[in-house]
């Protein structure tokens, strides 16, 4: 039979071939045991290594008995406190953890991020329930937690506890730290020292050292030859003064005076005048705050100096008057008596304070008029009725801290 008188196949049975109904199921059942597997391996990965111990037992003795612990916490903790070594406490809390379910172990972990988060001041900075690698759960979490603050000092002696554990627990210097901050120390100290001198208490310490009368000798610079000035003023060549003299202050009032003397010397109000018969009298600074405005701070403060047979002389209206001392002497800042008329016909007192920076006591210097001659003189102008209601004589203007202080 050759190949034209075979039977031909069915076409319809050559070209399909009906579907395996059992191989289709077994595909499907493979693949979800595949699935199954993939998840067990993620499972496996998650929690196959358990929490650290010692950071849940931390976490449960920060939360004390007010958090009510499940079986696992409970086992934690008994064996976190039954005194056994690191090491067996580890091993024990391992194959504890091995033998849970997956669920089991789950729920492990999602208990140690629930106590963590609670014992931590920082739970919003935490990562998500979602376990992870140990080593990294390790490190994150130690990141993330913050030492609690200290609770509140109730009193006193609680604040002084805390200090006292601060200052115990502060780092020590060593001896050259220790010395540079001594240093400073004194340095600043000693800064603020002189800031206080100078500012408060310059009439007293300060002034005397930058006072240019210091320097003068004993030898007169100013010429006794020179011609009367039209000018008033009061000149003493011992002490090399040469100073205005105010007239016209018809008051006693303190503070007018001291505004006065911020133009030179004053003459006394209601006291004799120079060419009268009587006692004129010129008050002056010894010494003074160099911040209180004025160029004749310092106009009397050599005035202790004058001895009884020096002269000096007043020029007023063009003449010139000259006056011998004949006393020195110190009073009391109340002794007013110095202000009314003295045991010769015509005398010129001079008052400052004494010491110089003081206002302790008054320096009173008493000198009678030689020349021209006292005979020539007119009759005094004033009475000194305003002298005699005087209860203290004027003195150094107020310090800047008496200023401030009054203020």
């Amino acid at each position: 039979m050759d190949d034209k008188d075979k039977p031909k196949p069915n076409s319809f049975e050559a070209s399909f071939e009906l579907p395996n109904r059992g191989a289709a199921l077994q595909k499907k059942k493979d693949d979800q045991d595949l699935a199954a597997d993939l998840i067990r391996k993620k499972v496996a990965a998650a929690y196959g290594h358990e929490p650290d111990i010692e950071e849940e037992g931390e976490n449960l003795e920060e939360l004390g008995p007010a958090v009510k612990p499940s079986r696992h916490q409970q086992f934690i903790y008994e064996l976190t406190n039954s005194g056994k070594p690191l090491h067996d406490i580890q091993t024990d809390w391992h194959e504890y953890y091995q033998g849970l379910t997956d669920l089991e172990k789950h729920q492990v972990w999602q208990e140690f991020y629930s106590a963590h988060s609670q014992a931590s001041h920082y739970s919003e900075g935490l990562p998500s329930m979602a376990p992870v690698a140990p080593g990294k759960a390790r490190s994150r979490t130690a990141h993330a937690r913050k030492p609690a603050p200290s609770p509140r000092p109730s009193s006193w002696e609680d604040v002084s506890d805390v200090v006292l554990k601060k200052f115990k627990n502060r780092p020590k210097l060593n001896a050259r730290q220790g010395l540079h901050s001594l240093a400073f120390g004194l340095a600043t100290g000693g800064i603020v020292l002189i800031i206080l001198l100078f500012s408060f208490f310059n009439e007293r310490f300060i002034a005397p050292f930058i006072q240019p009368s210091r320097q003068v000798s004993g030898v007169p610079l100013i010429s006794t030859g020179a011609p009367a000035s039209d000018k008033s003023e009061i000149i003493i060549p011992k002490i090399n003064v040469q100073i205005p003299v105010v007239y016209g202050i018809d008051t006693v009032n303190e503070s007018a005076v001291d505004t006065a003397l911020e133009s030179g010397v004053v003459h006394y109000a209601d006291t004799a005048m120079p060419g009268q018969n009587g006692n004129l009298v010129i008050v002056g600074h010894s010494s003074n705050n160099i911040f209180n405005p004025g160029k004749y701070k310092f106009a009397f403060v050599l005035l202790s100096r004058m001895e009884n047979g020096d002269t000096f002389y007043i020029d007023k209206d063009g003449k010139r008057y000259t006056y011998q001392v004949y006393q020195k002497k110190i009073v009391s800042p109340t002794d007013v008596s110095v202000l009314g008329p003295a045991d010769k016909p015509a005398t010129v007192t001079l008052i400052t304070c004494d010491p110089p920076g003081t206002s302790i006591n008054r320096l009173v210097v008493l000198a009678e008029q030689i020349s021209p001659e006292v005979s020539a003189n007119i009759a005094s102008g004033g009475n000194n009725a305003l002298a005699a209601s005087s209860k203290v004589l004027p003195g150094n203007s107020p310090s800047l801290w008496s200023r401030i202080w009054n203020f």
